[in-house]
């Protein structure tokens, strides 16, 4: 801990002084972590990233954030939750300890393509509109297409998520399916289905579109994050994601 306080305030520290630092620093942490939250949020943003920590060893683990948007537009951290692998389950208890909180209604999750984490979002916030990554989407469809492909491709699901309403999006998508159904049935199909989920944000004012398309937000905060921790060295548990926190006072 003495070496993690020295990278952060630049200064070495007898024990003691050490000691009564860590105790401030943790009590402040507990507060923010159980500090309630407000009881309505317009857009809630889910993403996982990977980082390695320590604790008896050193292995790979998913730290879940979850960035909150204000009916006004004020952007909140949620929190850093950290536990093995991601996965839907993990999300379900992430989202749980939210609503415990206070954050018991929700317009909007906007998040990647992880299988189940439609369902964990509907489980805790049954009434919520999700969206999924446009962005995420397009990004996989064109890593399994044919090179010579990837450009008229790029274009077909373009014409999708940019149309002005999702009348024209399907519309769009059924030129989609009909030029590469026969050669790509699987991505087809997968965008078929995936359809709904995929243009939610056609039902919200043109103004907002954008930015609630994908989950680029999360994922500048996420890359800040880990920048902030690349200066800390080497990650030594949960401590130093809190201390991240600390930082952002």
């Amino acid at each position: 801990m003495g070496n993690f306080l020295e990278r952060i305030l630049g200064h070495a520290y007898a024990p003691g002084t050490i000691s009564n630092i860590t105790d401030v620093l943790m009590e402040d942490i507990r507060s923010w972590q159980e500090r309630p939250l407000q009881k309505r949020y317009a857009v809630l943003y889910l993403d996982g990233i990977y980082l390695k920590l320590r604790r008896d060893d050193v292995a790979n683990e998913v730290v879940y954030v979850v960035i909150g948007v204000t009916e006004d537009g004020y952007r909140e951290i949620f929190g850093f939750y950290v536990g093995g692998q991601e996965s839907s389950l993990g999300w379900e208890e992430v989202l749980s300890d939210i609503y415990r909180h206070g954050c018991e209604e929700v317009l909007l999750g906007i998040f990647d393509g992880l299988p189940g984490l439609e369902e964990a979002m509907k489980a805790i916030y049954p009434k919520a509109d999700v969206q999924r990554c446009v962005v995420h989407k397009v990004r996989n469809t064109l890593n399994k297409v044919r090179q010579k492909d990837r450009s008229a491709i790029s274009e077909d699901v373009k014409a999708i998520y940019q149309s002005k309403s999702s009348e024209e999006a399907e519309k769009q998508l059924g030129a989609f399916c009909e030029n590469w159904q026969k050669k790509y049935p699987k991505i087809t199909k997968s965008w078929r289905e995936d359809f709904n989920v995929l243009t939610t944000f056609l039902n919200y004012p043109s103004s907002i579109r954008l930015i609630i398309s994908t989950t680029n937000i999360i994922e500048s905060t996420n890359k800040e994050f880990k920048n902030r921790l690349k200066t800390l060295r080497k990650s030594r548990g949960k401590g130093d994601l809190y201390g991240f926190r600390c930082m952002q006072h």
